[in-house]
């Protein structure tokens, strides 16, 4: 399986989702759109995976667009993606949703809650990191994954060839530490009242990785030629 990831920022990393790749003898390549301008065809491309970004979708800046335009192929293609955060809101604009600013800025710790039983085994409730202030709409054709207390958007399933959520399940310890020691000032102004060191302090919930786990299974299952 060649697993290649798409990380728009240094301190946004793949995180757990390098841990089900090994699991599954992944070869994983990290590419940096907005750094370098390269990105993957999808013909070299089994499953797709695209990170979070301080950016908006909505910005007029070329790598964004051409991110998009491989996003449109793998689906045209029937490969799978998942996207996290922008990631996510770059497959919903896709797919004829929009990205717009969240009723409320969501930084730190927050349960979502399951709306959907199109995937098996998932746990009714989780505690995702949030880092986020704009959302995505749910797109056409897509089924509503997950919501929370202050935004029912927060993750959606397409067709089984795409799964798209604007919360984080994919960082590590030290993940949370980097994001927090270098962007820590961002949790400023969120309706989560939670401080950097506040979100280090909370640890990772042990059930994230095996959430993780599940959704990328699926998108895998469903999709079996491109293991």
């Amino acid at each position: 399986m060649r697993l290649n990831v798409l990380q728009h920022v240094s301190d946004e990393g793949p995180g757990a989702i390098l841990n089900w790749a090994n699991a599954h003898q992944a070869t994983v390549t990290i590419y940096h759109p907005n750094d370098f301008g390269l990105l993957p065809t999808v013909d070299e491309t089994d499953l797709l995976v695209v990170l979070g970004s301080p950016a908006s979708p909505n910005d007029d800046d070329q790598w964004i667009k051409d991110e998009r335009a491989l996003i449109k192929g793998m689906l045209t293609a029937k490969k799978p993606v998942f996207g996290a955060c922008f990631g996510a809101q770059q497959i919903s604009l896709i797919l004829g949703g929009r990205v717009q600013d969240a009723p409320a800025k969501e930084v730190g710790w927050l349960v979502v809650t399951r709306q959907s039983d199109r995937i098996a085994g998932l746990p009714e409730v989780a505690t995702p990191l949030h880092w986020h202030q704009q959302m995505f709409t749910i797109p056409e054709g897509a089924d509503l994954l997950y919501s929370s207390k202050y935004l029912q958007e927060q993750g959606f399933v397409y067709q089984d060839l795409a799964i798209g959520l604007q919360f984080h399940l994919e960082p590590l310890e030290l993940n949370v530490r980097e994001m927090c020691a270098n962007d820590g000032a961002y949790a400023n102004g969120s309706v989560l009242n939670q401080t950097a060191e506040e979100i280090v302090n909370h640890g990772v919930p042990a059930d994230n990785q095996a959430v993780m786990n599940r959704l990328l299974d699926y998108l895998m299952k469903e999709n079996p030629e491109n293991a």
